[in-house]
């Protein structure tokens, strides 16, 4: 039995993930339900070219969306999107020497203490560390990290009193490849806390079926 017709439907999907900026995009919609005027801004695109990106991953199945007034609001299909996206990031990083130098041109860990999912459940969980959203305000309202607390990237130098000093504090943002948290944690370590990176974020946490607050 020639099964290219099925093969050939199934590699549709591969090639609407064939571009970085719908990866971005469906990292963005991990986070939070967004209108395509939001989608647009936060991936650096104009609206015409979101637009045509989303179309694109509408009809690979990827992304849905619903209309409110004149408002299109898109949202992925499932939670298993999101752990299409995070694996296909990880191969990539694995297996492809180019995608491990441009990481960590971008996003140098070296002198950065990583902590992975079970260690920071542990620790927040004893009371031993305080787990930080550094994620915009929205995206934080629209789910995270059970016990984590609100500081956008862009506040935390204004907020630093409601940091506590004797407590490790371990930053995450929208994946593991996000710089914002990266910048979180060197941010704070400068100004004298203790503090380190989860190595993964909310792409990761739902891809993984994790629980998540709204």
């Amino acid at each position: 039995m020639d099964h290219t017709d099925l093969f050939n439907a199934m590699a549709a999907t591969g090639k609407a993930l064939a571009h970085g900026k719908r990866l971005e995009i469906l990292q963005l919609l991990a986070q939070a339900e967004r209108p395509v005027q939001d989608l647009a801004t936060a991936a650096g695109l104009k609206l015409t070219t979101a637009s045509a990106h989303l179309q694109v991953l509408r009809q690979a199945g990827l992304v849905a969306a619903r209309n409110e007034g004149t408002k299109i609001f898109y949202r992925l299909a499932g939670d298993d999107v999101a752990a299409l996206t995070s694996l296909l990031c990880r191969v990539a990083d694995a297996h492809r020497a180019e995608v491990e130098a441009t990481r960590r041109a971008h996003l140098d860990d070296t002198d950065l203490r990583m902590v992975g999912r079970d260690e920071l459940m542990a620790a927040a969980a004893s009371g031993q560390a305080m787990v930080l959203d550094v994620r915009p305000a929205d995206e934080y309202a629209a789910g995270h990290i059970p016990g984590a607390v609100s500081v956008p990237l862009e506040e935390l130098a204004d907020r630093l009193a409601e940091i506590p000093e004797d407590t490790e504090v371990v930053a995450y943002c929208r994946g593991r490849y996000c710089v914002m948290s990266y910048d979180a944690v060197r941010l704070l370590t400068a100004h004298g806390r203790d503090a380190a990176l989860l190595d993964e974020g909310i792409l990761e946490w739902r891809s993984a079926g994790l629980p998540v607050t709204s």
